[in-house]
């Protein structure tokens, strides 16, 4: 009997062999958010063999194995056997949680997932912060480069708690020979979000501080779970910025947005940014101005180097975040009303003349008890 023709056999050999091996990966966080939508990305893709979903309340991926507890938890360890990755996106960046509260979630949290991972044979953790680490600030370059010195302060909302994590980044493999860790920074991370550089854009009028050159990049959030894909698959590791290419000025976000600015001097807004949030109206420190204030964009590099690019241009993620914050209404972080929205408006809606409205109810009231 002849044997097969070469290419017959060829197509039968392909038939019966295995698919290819891809990693088991674990998500933290998996439920919802950023987390959610890697989780259901990586499902879907033949590179990934099988997904491990983590949270504290079961997610909407079926494909996925799930496993319902706290990242702070240590059993988390065997839940991680077998894993080749973890993706840690467990976090609370909320602008309402307390900050003790929050630092202690995200600090321990990131803590125990390093250490559990290394003590299940997990060869590889992905974390992510923001490039809010680097710092805005006035001598920043334009673009600054991936492995520019982190110069942020622990002023802004959850920076403190994203050095700490990076610093912890750093640590893990020297304290854990074998563990490979990779952190993924995201510019202003639109689709779904909610911080203190989104509500930026709910305010009716743009806060410019007089003599301040802010330049704004975004990042869409499909792109943030492209790069997590990149770096899951080794494509690329290391510290790895994310965003659309170049950036946006303060004249074409205003021209694109269709929002007039009001202007102040630093002083008065950042004194009164301070005030108002020492007094408790609203959730964002004077430390957020910085980064309306200053350039913090990022080259991105090395994921361009690897072959990934962004899907969205910085035009096309703000028309995204005006349509998700059309109708909302937030003057100085918070989120007011309509009616209130509509007398804030008239009023300016600007920091500073919200700042002397509580300073000067507070001393009516101050009077009131003399």
């Amino acid at each position: 009997m002849s044997s097969p023709d070469p290419q017959v056999r060829a197509a039968r050999n392909k038939s019966t062999s295995p698919p290819p091996r891809g990693p088991v990966v674990a998500v933290t966080g998996a439920a919802s958010g950023v987390g959610a939508l890697l989780t259901a990305r990586l499902a879907a893709s033949e590179e990934v063999k099988q997904v491990v979903a983590i949270d504290e309340r079961r997610g909407e991926c079926a494909e996925a194995e799930w496993h319902i507890l706290d990242v702070r938890d240590p059993a988390i360890a065997d839940r991680l056997r077998g894993a080749d990755v973890v993706v840690h996106l467990a976090l609370d960046l909320d602008l309402e949680t307390d900050a003790a509260a929050r630092t202690a979630y995200n600090v321990r949290g990131t803590q125990t997932v390093l250490t559990a991972a290394a003590a299940a044979g997990v060869h590889r953790v992905v974390l992510c912060t923001s490039t809010m680490v680097y710092g805005a600030l006035p001598d920043n370059e334009l673009p600054l480069a991936e492995d520019a010195e982190l110069r942020a302060t622990a002023e802004a909302t959850g920076v403190g708690d994203l050095l700490e994590i990076e610093r912890l980044a750093r640590r893990a493999p020297r304290a854990h020979p074998g563990l490979n860790v990779t952190v993924v920074r995201p510019a202003v991370l639109v689709g779904g979000t909610d911080t203190a550089l989104t509500r930026y854009f709910e305010s009716p009028r743009l806060l410019v501080v007089a003599g301040s050159r802010p330049a704004w990049q975004f990042c869409h959030v499909d792109d943030l779970c492209s790069a997590l894909e990149y770096a899951v698959l080794e494509k690329v590791d290391g510290e790895l910025a994310v965003g659309c290419d170049g950036w946006l000025e303060q004249e074409e976000v205003e021209e694109l947005s269709g929002i007039r600015r009001m202007e102040l001097p630093s002083a008065v807004a950042l004194g009164a940014a301070a005030r108002l949030h020492r007094i408790g109206l609203t959730p964002s420190p004077a430390g957020d101005l910085a980064y309306t204030m200053y350039p913090w964009v990022i080259s991105g590099s090395r994921l361009h180097d690897a072959g990934w690019r962004p899907a969205y241009t910085n035009e096309e993620v703000l028309a995204q975040l005006l349509e998700e914050v059309s109708g909302r209404h937030t003057v100085a972080g918070r989120r007011l009303g309509r009616k209130d929205a509509t007398a804030a408006g008239a009023a300016g809606a600007t920091v500073a003349l919200l700042g002397a409205a509580a300073v000067v109810r507070r001393a009516r009231k101050a009077r009131r008890r003399i």
